[in-house]
């Protein structure tokens, strides 16, 4: 405002030489007016950079491919993006971007989603099915594209032993029709690449099949430009080392790419010229965190500064979040038959509303506040909470346990004020772990923890905390279907253990009544008991286990104190079996000996 109105009594006083709007348009294109600090962004990248004096890994193609690859996406707060940006740069430095103003943190990113009228690529890719394909076309930059990267992801469950890929070849922007129209001179760009110096007849023949594939895929599915993505991303990476590569998406835009003539795929993405309808857009108010690590042999735990990121509460991880699958499910929610489960969230709702896809969404007085599906099973998937019971300035669902106890949240959970000390302040529970954000009461229902430090939860996981790990709450761990028959497994060799202890109890016994022993009758009484604790303790595990697949919770899901005890109990009571015996034994040639 003090400029304003040094300039406006400029303008007033001089009005023959006014330059109010002159400075006023120059300063508004100010970095620090805008608040783009991205030449901040990048001076203080370099300077940590040399101060880890960090090198460029050599590029090797024959490094083991031994390795877990780990992606995981989080929602970050637009407040707390610079947070973000700066505690990633004191470790990875920023992969610099050219642009005409200089060397920029970020770069324009555009990406256009192909389907078909049915969106069967939307539903396959919503529902997991195993060879379901994304296909789309990007390209990076500000203005009209000239280099484009075709783009084809396909999901693989991983308990077949099959991974997921993402491949893609690159094609000059006047190509692009040919591509899309099936007359791509395929066998001409073949004997092109060919004939390039380092070029391997393996490499062009995979480069072929991919090209043939992905041209044949839009014949076959009769597949149409759908869904665009724009946003800017910032990347954080050592090159040529993939250990950790952090990417980070702000300003994201999901444009509906239907409703105007591709003639004839001349036409693959809107004209940029022309007003976008209200129900042909939505922003998205979050940005979006994506961490991929690459761990295997020494590398076998993420690096601690990615832990200590993850807790710090400025991040709220949602499971296998797409930008394709929210834009298809907001802005055409008339073709989709199912929508992914964060459309509930109470954070995104209005930017929901304001594109249109009310209708997706439940109403305001809804009684569970969740459409049906996900979020009636499961009450941890959702960062921000729901409409009913929104949780707008919860922290980050990955918050480390003793920082979350210590901070404010904590007094949420315990009903108190922040600076209140509790009887539970000290104590890190199960449910504390788990749900950063759970009501207390819902709590005591899931986890029973009146016996958490009793002796009775180490025969009785439901209420044990033996599970000590800080884990994500809001993560749906990946079950495979051989799980549940794994359970089924365990549960019939426990009770299988139990019967045949029953049953050597019972003949003991009967013997025992024929010789009148005292030992063999303590010993069969002694026996029953413990078999019946086998079972109990196998019917008890099967119901733990099933929970813990049902809702999905990560961690553990093995007990490591139930057999523990039980053993021990039972090698206890083949010990004092096997000294009697030996008592009686002693006795018995004792005797014999004074006879003689």
């Amino acid at each position: 405002m003090g400029f304003h109105k040094i300039l406006k009594k400029h303008d007033k006083n001089s009005p023959s030489r006014a330059c109010k709007q002159f400075y006023i348009n120059r300063m508004h294109n100010q970095a620090w007016v805008r608040g783009d600090y991205s030449d901040v962004v990048v001076r203080l990248s370099a300077i940590y950079s040399a101060l880890r004096n960090d090198r460029t890994a050599e590029e090797t193609k024959d490094a083991s491919q031994s390795f877990l690859r780990s992606t995981t996406k989080y929602w970050v707060r637009t407040e707390d993006v610079s947070k973000v940006k700066y505690a990633i740069l004191k470790h990875l430095p920023v992969f610099l971007q050219k642009t005409s103003m200089g060397e920029s943190d970020s770069q324009l990113t555009n990406s256009v989603y192909f389907d078909n009228d049915q969106l069967e690529l939307y539903h396959g890719r919503l529902d997991k099915s195993p060879g379901a394909i994304a296909y789309r076309l990007r390209w990076y930059g500000a203005g009209d594209p000239k280099i484009v990267f075709f783009e084809r992801k396909t999901h693989r469950d991983t308990w077949t032993g099959e991974a997921s890929v993402k491949e893609r070849f690159i094609v000059d922007e006047s190509e692009v029709k040919s591509v899309l129209n099936d007359t791509y001179p395929v066998a001409k760009k073949r004997e092109e690449k060919s004939s390039k110096k380092g070029s391997t007849r393996a490499e062009v023949d995979d480069w072929e099949t991919l090209v043939r594939e992905m041209i044949q895929v839009v014949q076959s599915k009769q597949l149409v430009p759908t869904m665009r993505t724009q946003y800017m991303r910032t990347a954080f990476q050592i090159p040529f080392d993939a250990t950790v590569r952090v990417s980070l998406d702000t300003n994201l835009c999901l444009i509906s790419e239907r409703g105007y003539d591709t003639q004839g795929g001349g036409k693959w993405f809107r004209d940029p010229d022309k007003p976008l309808a209200d129900n042909e857009i939505t922003r998205f108010p979050h940005a979006i965190l994506e961490v991929k690590l690459e761990l295997g042999g020494a590398n076998s735990e993420p690096p601690q500064w990615v832990t200590d990121l993850q807790n710090s509460g400025m991040l709220y991880e949602v499971h296998k979040f797409s930008k394709f699958i929210h834009g298809c499910s907001v802005l055409l929610p008339e073709y989709v038959r199912s929508v992914p489960y964060w459309v509930d969230d109470a954070s995104i709702r209005n930017s929901i509303l304001r594109s249109g896809g009310g209708r997706i969404l439940v109403e305001g007085d809804s009684e569970t506040g969740v459409g049906p599906g996900a979020n009636e099973i499961y009450d941890h998937l959702l960062p921000f909470g729901n409409v009913k019971e929104p949780r707008l300035d919860a922290k980050g669902r990955t918050a480390n346990t003793a920082a979350f106890v210590e901070s404010g949240s904590s007094a949420d959970i315990n009903k108190g004020p922040a600076n209140e000390k509790t009887p539970n302040n000290h104590l890190a529970t199960t449910a504390d772990r788990y749900y950063a954000g759970a009501d207390e009461i819902d709590e005591d229902v899931l986890f029973n923890r009146c016996c958490e430090n009793t002796c009775a939860g180490w025969f009785f996981p439901f209420c044990s905390g033996y599970n000590g790990e800080v884990l994500t709450p809001t993560s749906v761990q990946k079950v495979e279907p051989k799980v549940f028959f794994a359970n089924e497994r365990t549960f019939l060799h426990w009770l299988h253990s139990g019967v045949t202890l029953y049953t050597i109890a019972a003949g003991i016994l009967a013997f025992a009544s024929d010789t009148q022993s005292v030992t063999a009758h303590w010993y069969a009484m002694a026996l029953l008991p413990i078999s019946l604790g086998f079972c109990l303790y196998a019917l008890n595990l099967f119901l733990w286990r099933a929970e813990k697949i049902k809702t999905r919770i990560p961690g553990r899901w093995d007990d490591s104190r139930g057999p523990l005890v039980l053993g021990t109990i039972l090698a206890c009571v083949l010990f004092v079996n096997f000294v009697m015996k030996c008592r009686e034994i002693r006795k018995y040639y004792y005797v014999m000996e004074h006879e003689l």
